[in-house]
């Protein structure tokens, strides 16, 4: 069987920026073992995989590991494949998914995420990840990922990660949140995974579920500008919009081509 696959680079203007991820459209849904199989062959941190039924379209998130309840990045990357290269005609793209309906709108070149908003509450640092970590949270909190609060964007920057104590932590399908004033943006942050052959996240879009209602509180905005100060960094046009936000980025395809399974 022969199969299209498309690798965007999301969330960035440019290629080899933001966060990439591989789109594999479906005429029906293969076993999810097989899923997993292809998402590790693609070797970035997510896969989608979506099936058009009517005006419909289930999509799935895999990273190499499991499949994911939510994913940003690889949303507004299948967007963009249909959008941009295989002329799907609608204004709005509505997503069947593990998180309920998510609508993707596009205006001036970029895409709208409409996410479930998670806001996040106050907890204690768990012992592993406190071990695992060069500097110390000013504050935590916790949605379905940690989110642990800085003073400063270079604190940010110069966050390093010890994985002998991090790989101990199980937060199956969450993750590690950072997360600081920006000196240029509104917030700044960065995001990590346990046990994950992929330790740091380029950019995280479904992070920004519960960074957007954090930081529209202690900012008292609805309308911030972010930025993912990974390596390959990634900007992001957020909106709190109280049950749900709205998490606005563009997109590059990389390549387009054909895998074949026998």
């Amino acid at each position: 069987m022969t199969f299209e696959l498309y690798q965007i680079d999301a969330f960035t203007e440019s290629i080899f920026g933001g966060n990439p991820a591989c789109v594999v459209p479906l005429q029906g849904w293969l076993p999810d073992e097989l899923l997993l199989k292809i998402t590790r062959e693609n070797a970035v941190a997510e896969t989608a995989f979506f099936v058009i039924t009517g005006d419909r379209i289930h999509l799935r998130w895999f990273t190499p590991e499991i499949e994911m309840d939510l994913c940003g990045h690889a949303t507004l990357a299948t967007a963009h494949a249909l959008k941009t290269i295989l002329n799907y005609a609608k204004d709005e793209i509505i997503f069947d998914s593990l998180s309920g309906e998510l609508l993707v709108t596009m205006r001036e070149n970029m895409y709208f995420l409409n996410f479930p908003s998670r806001k996040a509450q106050p907890v204690d640092l768990p012992e592993n990840i406190k071990k695992s970590l060069n500097i110390q949270p000013k504050s935590v909190f916790k949605a379905r990922d940690y989110l642990l609060v800085y003073d400063t964007e270079s604190e940010i920057r110069d966050i390093r990660i010890d994985r002998n104590h991090f790989d101990q932590i199980n937060l199956d399908p969450g993750g590690v949140i950072v997360t600081a004033k920006g000196d240029y943006s509104d917030f700044v942050s960065r995001f990590f995974t346990p046990q994950a052959s992929i330790l740091e996240d380029p950019v995280t879009g479904s992070a920004h579920c519960t960074l957007i209602p954090h930081w529209s509180e202690k900012l008292g905005k609805n309308e911030m500008n972010a930025e993912q100060i990974s390596e390959r960094s990634g900007k992001l046009f957020c909106f709190d919009q109280g049950n749900r936000v709205l998490i606005g980025g563009k997109a590059r395809t990389y390549s387009a081509g054909h895998f074949w399974i026998e």
